[in-house]
């Protein structure tokens, strides 16, 4: 009785094992989740071609053994439905317009890759300047990845759809491609400088003392100049340093020229300096925004340009006003321009303080 007793754990372990190496020769083979879409341009028409291993088209059709989708017989009941499962699962937008890929291809069986290969061709009329694709193929697989290929004449992108990524866009190298990339980044480099507190601090801090129209020019072309290289470098993957690092530092550049206004009042006028040294800093800070939009990798000169003729767009105009401002009250009443720089200054110090503060123990910075 007692050696039933002890045999019973090492059973149901001897069992469990048995489960495990049963289904052992299914699990090893689960395939790696990948699919790919090949996405060719012409003159006037779009090409979709999708490769789909055989392991997740059965799942979506409740088949038990993967290995029968490579049947031509098996697989050609599903001709109709493998179409419309992809329709209904990615849009594509040409030009903000929903492209309805409507006719497809028999389905393909590629056996080396234990896949299925379908397409659709649509006539689009004129060639786009944007695409954008979005979706999931497979939402029931969590890990699943779908690899994009965009060609026009030969593989110009390449993409990932997968996990918290769920689309991608398109520039196309064409005329109206540069259209697209210029109407889509010169907007976001205005919206950028017209939301971005540090910087309009750092800009307005500059702007305080007032000057002739020479001196400011050359305060705001040394900062343009200066950001604009290092916009330029971060996004080539030149020199890259970690937004934890320059984040705190664009707050102190604002705080040091707060500093500058109250100290230097009277001395020699450094400003041109001061933008130059920082403005290297807030270019940092420039391109961090602009990778988060997702950079096309066949217009990255014209995207980079784009938005940095936008970030000087806003910036003139912020730049117009406020020493438009400040000149006419000067005019009128230079001990109230003083004034007006001094608590200026001193609001500019406790903003850059403020957000030094924010960044450093608040939100991820140096520390």
């Amino acid at each position: 009785m007692n050696v039933k007793r002890r045999c019973l754990p090492f059973c149901w372990a001897m069992g469990v094992l048995a489960v495990f190496c049963g289904f052992g020769e299914r699990l090893y083979a689960h395939p790696a989740p990948f699919s790919f879409i090949d996405v060719r341009l012409t003159s006037n028409k779009l090409e979709l071609a999708a490769v789909l291993h055989v392991w997740d088209v059965a799942h979506e059709y409740g088949i038990d053994d993967p290995n029968d989708l490579l049947n031509p017989a098996i697989l050609g009941l599903r001709a109709n439905d493998l179409g419309k499962l992809i329709a209904g699962r990615f849009e594509l937008l040409a030009d903000g317009n929903p492209i309805r890929f409507q006719t497809w291809s028999v389905p393909e069986i590629v056996s080396s890759r234990q896949s299925i290969r379908i397409q659709s061709t649509v006539n689009l009329g004129r060639s786009p300047g944007h695409l954008k694709l979005s979706g999931e193929l497979f939402p029931y697989d969590p890990n699943h990845q779908t690899f994009l290929n965009f060609y026009e004449d030969q593989l110009t992108a390449q993409a990932i759809l997968g996990g918290s990524e769920r689309d991608y866009e398109y520039f196309v190298g064409t005329r109206q491609g540069t259209i697209a990339v210029l109407q889509r980044f010169i907007p976001a480099g205005i919206h950028h400088i017209l939301i971005g507190p540090d910087h309009l601090l750092f800009l307005i801090g500059l702007l305080l003392l007032g000057g002739s129209a020479r001196q400011l020019l050359f305060v705001v072309t040394a900062f343009t100049v200066a950001h604009s290289v290092t916009l330029s470098m971060a996004v080539l993957n030149i020199l890259s340093p970690p937004a934890r690092l320059v984040e705190p530092v664009i707050a102190l550049s604002i705080v040091y020229v707060g500093l500058d206004n109250l100290l230097a009042r009277g001395g020699k006028d450094v400003r041109v300096w001061i933008a130059s040294l920082f403005g290297f800093i807030h270019g940092f800070g420039f391109a961090s925004v602009l990778r988060e939009m997702g950079l096309p990798s066949g217009a990255l000169g014209w995207s980079l340009f784009s938005f940095n003729f936008g970030v000087e767009l806003g910036q003139l105009m912020v730049v117009l006003v406020v020493a438009v401002v400040l000149a006419q009250i000067r005019t009128r009443s230079s001990r109230i321009a003083d004034r007006i720089a001094v608590v200026g200054s001193v609001g500019v110090i406790i903003a850059g303080a403020f957000c030094f503060v924010e960044r450093v123990f608040f939100s991820g910075g140096v520390a």
